[in-house]
C-alpha cells in the first residue's frame, strides 16, 4: 500500500486529492497538512512513500518544507512531490534542486495523479518529464555557461553517457535501446550514476545534467 501525505493550505483541494487517491486499492492518505510546517511534523510522525506538497503555503512554504524534508536523514525514502498552479513556475525549479522528486500542476487529469504517485515510488521515472525539462532548460538558459563539474570525474564514460541520456528526458527503456543493452542493464547503470552523485532520483538527475553542461537548452528539440 502506498501511504500519501496531502501539503495544501485549501481543505477543498486536499478533498479532492483525498477523495481519488482512496478510491485506488494500491494507494491510501495517511495524513493531511494545512502549511509547511505541520507537514514537516506529519511527514516524520507518519513516515509517507509520497508527500504532495503546493508551494504556496502559510507558516512555512512548500519549498522550506521539502527542504527540510529531503535533508532530514530519517526521512530518506519520503519523495516529495510539488504542486503548483502553474507549469513554470520559479520555485519548482529551486524545489526539484532541494529534493523533490518532480511536481505536478494541480489541473493534470486524475489518471496522471495516480500515475505520478506510483511512478515515484517506483523510482523509474520522472513526473511530468516534457513540463521538467522544459522548466529546468528555461533556468538553464538563464544561467551562465556551466563550468565542468568535478564530480562528473567519478563517473565512468558509460555513466557520462546515461546520464546525458537521462537528462534528454530518456526512459531507462529508451536509453536501452539507445545504447543497445538490456534495460536491466540501464537502469544499473542510472542508479550507479545517482548514488555517486548523491542524487535522490532521476529529478535531480536532469538537473545536474543540466548545471554540469552534459546537456543544454536546444538540445530537446
Amino acid at each position: 500500500m502506498i501511504r500519501v501525505l496531502l501539503a495544501d493550505d485549501q481543505a477543498l483541494v486536499r478533498a479532492g486529492f483525498r477523495a481519488l487517491l482512496d478510491a485506488q486499492p494500491d494507494i491510501e492518505v495517511a495524513g493531511e497538512a494545512a502549511d509547511g510546517a505541520e507537514a514537516v511534523r506529519r511527514a516524520r510522525a507518519l513516515r509517507p512513500d509520497v508527500a504532495l506538497m503546493d508551494i504556496r503555503m502559510p507558516e512555512l512554504d512548500g519549498l522550506a518544507a521539502t527542504r527540510t524534508i529531503t535533508g532530514d536523514p530519517g526521512l530518506a525514502a519520503v519523495k516529495v512531490v510539488m504542486l503548483t498552479t502553474f507549469e513554470l513556475d520559479e520555485y519548482v525549479f529551486e524545489a526539484i534542486r532541494s529534493g523533490a522528486s518532480g511536481f505536478l500542476v494541480k489541473d493534470t487529469e486524475p489518471e496522471e495523479l495516480l500515475r505520478a504517485v506510483r511512478s515515484v515510488v517506483a523510482g523509474d521515472a520522472l513526473l511530468s518529464p516534457g513540463v521538467t525539462r522544459r522548466l529546468i532548460a528555461e533556468f538553464a538558459a538563464r544561467s551562465k555557461a556551466p563550468e565542468a563539474a568535478a564530480e562528473l570525474e567519478r563517473l565512468t564514460g558509460r555513466e557520462r553517457e546515461v546520464m546525458t541520456l537521462v537528462g534528454m528526458g530518456l526512459s531507462n527503456e529508451e536509453i536501452a535501446r539507445r545504447l543497445v543493452v538490456s534495460p536491466l542493464t540501464a537502469k544499473t547503470h542510472v542508479s550507479r550514476t545517482m548514488i555517486k552523485l548523491g542524487a535522490r532520483d532521476r529529478a535531480q538527475l536532469v538537473v545536474r545534467a543540466y548545471e554540469s553542461g552534459l546537456v543544454r537548452p536546444g538540445w530537446l528539440g
